[in-house]
């Protein structure tokens, strides 16, 4: 088995039926060349065929549609609700509204889509579960829920601490805020579905085919070439191998550890109605059951890449697999006796604001880029394929002037080695903090102060 292959991925390649797409050889024409058969280069592929089925959409990928993050991921559809305040602050009221509201809408409309096309990838839309795992947690949403409510928006229901334990299976759960709007699916075995659908609307999809060299207008991989009037890089993480990219994200590896099938002890916590959870700390833990009754737990914060290469470390097991089963022990206690089965990793590609961004590669004409997703790219990636495919198509709709369409804000990172030791110095004092708010204590000043320094999580979180 390869290398970069989850326990998500093994289980999608085995499906009856699955075969790899084949090499790309020679010289190919297109009207639109993506590079990455992820969740953000399919979706664009689709709706690009959507808007305009006689257009010729080429995808490109390095490894198998589903092998990068698409099919590493923890598999959580989640809105933009809880980044409200942050899409106001990039966009503005009227935009990030119409943003946050479309996030949650694409939760539901890639469950349809599923439904619609016999993709058969565990979708289950049980909701998300914002918890507090900690005293210094608790009411980490309650600016998020304020700033919605001035605005008539009301998504989530503050769970009473006893609610939010019996939800999540836990006591140690001690408070959280409930999302209606969100839900799970086996993420390998949607990317793979999706592109089944793209090749039987006749998107080109070639597979193990690398992208070697990119020119404003082809695409060259080992064995051929594709030119094409639009090329879209869709490669999440990886793109911060392209100078213009480079000190826009920041890549930082998240681990995932599985538990054997155990449908009878989830009966017993009460944890069977699909809900994904994540608590609320920067170097988050996000964890969910699967359809054989396992449960996969993930901690974002692993590994920083030095330089432009997401290398080797990204793949495979997880080189963290002991301190993600650490917390995966604390957080469910009773399931001492559970072994862990399995564990993978993954690069997330992080932006100082959270949220991802669309536009034309500087310096590159007629080259598009989406990037940013920061750890939830599941459901926000089928808004980015709209804004992807209207930029490539040239259309003048809601989608190619998005909010999010443009330089990203925030700022950038340092250059490196300065983002490489800085980064780990920052990722320690986060450690700290959050060692010290498990064990009921506080940090001093100079912690809180490097903690400050690091981009958006998943969630907002207090202290910084």
């Amino acid at each position: 088995m390869a290398p970069t292959r989850s326990l998500w991925l093994q289980e999608a390649l085995a499906a009856p039926g699955e075969e790899e797409a084949p090499v790309l050889e020679g010289r190919r024409r297109a009207d639109v060349c993506v590079v990455g058969g992820g969740y953000t280069g399919l979706w664009t592929a689709l709706r690009v065929k959507e808007l305009d089925p006689s257009v010729d959409v080429v995808v490109v990928e390095g490894d198998v549609c589903g092998g990068g993050a698409s099919g590493r991921n923890g598999g959580f559809v989640l809105s933009w609700w809880t980044k409200f305040a942050t899409l106001v602050k990039a966009c503005g009221l009227v935009e990030g509204l119409r943003l946050a509201r479309a996030s949650a809408a694409a939760v539901h409309d890639i469950g349809e889509f599923c439904r619609a096309h016999a993709i058969e990838a565990g979708y289950h839309e049980g909701g998300y579960l914002w918890a507090a795992t900690n005293a210094s947690q608790v009411g980490a949403w309650d600016p998020v829920i304020a700033t919605l409510a001035e605005h008539g928006e009301h998504p989530f229901e503050v769970l009473s601490p006893g609610s939010a334990a019996r939800r999540a299976g836990s006591p140690v759960h001690l408070a959280g805020a409930f999302e209606r709007t969100g839900a799970i699916v086996q993420p390998a075995r949607l990317a793979r579905g999706l592109r089944r659908v793209a090749i039987e609307r006749g998107v080109r999809v070639f597979e193990r085919s690398p992208m070697r060299r990119l020119h404003a207008g082809s695409v060259e991989t080992p064995r051929g070439a594709v030119a094409a009037g639009r090329v879209i890089l869709a490669t999440n993480a990886w793109m911060i191998r392209h100078a213009a990219i480079r000190r826009r994200i920041v890549v930082v590896g998240s681990d995932i550890v599985a538990t054997p099938p155990i449908p009878g002890r989830l009966r017993e916590l009460g944890w069977t109605d699909g809900l994904c959870i994540s608590d609320s700390r920067l170097l988050v833990h996000y964890y969910r059951t699967t359809d054989d009754g396992r449960i996969a737990f993930g901690k974002g914060g692993g590994l920083l890449p030095l330089g432009r290469w997401v290398g080797r470390r990204f793949d495979g097991a997880s080189p963290l697999a002991a301190r993600t089963e650490r917390h995966f022990r604390r957080t469910y206690p009773m399931l001492a006796d559970v072994p862990v089965e399995g564990s993978w990793t993954g690069p997330i590609d992080r932006s100082r604001t959270g949220l991802p961004f669309f536009g034309e590669l500087p310096g590159m004409p007629g080259v598009l880029v989406g990037v940013g997703y920061s750890g939830n790219g599941v459901g926000p990636s089928y808004l980015g394929g709209r804004m992807l495919a209207s930029l490539a198509l040239g259309r003048d709709d809601e989608w190619s002037n998005a909010g999010l369409v443009g330089p990203p804000g925030g700022g950038t990172f340092p250059p490196e080695p300065v983002r490489f030791v800085g980064g780990h110095v920052v990722k320690a004092a986060i450690e700290r903090k959050e060692r010290a708010e498990d064990a009921g204590h506080r940090v001093g000043p100079l912690t809180m102060r490097l903690v400050r320094l690091a981009p958006a999580g998943l969630v907002p979180t207090k202290g910084r």
